[in-house]
């Protein structure tokens, strides 16, 4: 299998493609900066020097060209203001649907955030929450519009700890943490059950083991 990770120097990023490269699957990560490369190598991804808020979709399609599928996991970061929030949080996930549809891979994943899609989720927590939650909103909201087999995936909390391989992954949870480790493993998992397609989840830490979790959202549709 080779997937094309946007967002490819990010800890799930990174997570996700030695996942992938474990199990001798191919990951082309897209990196902004050649001082990333190392990094990306170390964990048996290829980088793809790309940038996410210059590039252009033709030139994303022929990067893209002959993957089974995409995932968007870039972020802006929380140091960013509220312009890089719309930049990459929403117009690059757009970008990377638009490049996935011009090269026909029709399997997109997309790491949005848990509650961005509930009403009571609280605004006006200053200029950058509020341009981080619409950016979101936007970004989701497009991908379910376009003719692709999209999932999108909603973590709580990420942390930096091990992950336990243990989950609570439906359509709405409560709020709590997550690994990091265990999104990028459920994200393998997701891979590997087509029948996920057009799911948005939220996922947190739970009791189910990963693979377990996903075949049961996708048996309860």
């Amino acid at each position: 299998m080779r997937v094309v990770i946007a967002g490819g120097h990010g800890k799930i990023g990174l997570r996700l493609a030695r996942l992938l490269a474990e199990r001798e699957d191919h990951a082309v990560s897209l990196v902004r900066k050649p001082e990333h490369d190392a990094d990306v190598i170390a964990v048996g991804a290829h980088p793809q020097r790309f940038d996410l808020e210059s590039g252009t979709a033709d030139e994303l399609a022929g990067i893209v060209r002959g993957a089974d599928a995409v995932v968007f996991a870039a972020g802006a970061g929380p140091n960013s203001g509220a312009a890089r929030k719309d930049t990459v949080d929403r117009a690059a996930a757009a970008l990377l649907a638009d490049a996935a549809e011009q090269a026909g891979v029709r399997r997109y994943l997309m790491v949005s955030a848990i509650g961005v899609d509930r009403t009571e989720l609280p605004t006006g927590q200053g200029e950058v929450w509020d341009a981080y939650v619409s950016a979101k909103q936007r970004a989701d909201e497009d991908l379910r519009g376009r003719d692709l087999d999209w999932t999108i995936v909603r973590p709580g909390g990420l942390t930096d700890t091990s992950g336990t391989g243990r989950v609570t992954l439906a359509a709405q949870t409560e709020m709590g943490p997550v690994p990091r480790e265990d999104v990028a493993a459920v994200l393998v998992a997701l891979l590997d059950e087509p029948g996920t397609a057009h799911l948005s989840l939220d996922l947190v830490g739970g009791d189910l083991p990963i693979v377990q979790a996903v075949q049961e959202v996708q048996s309860a549709r």
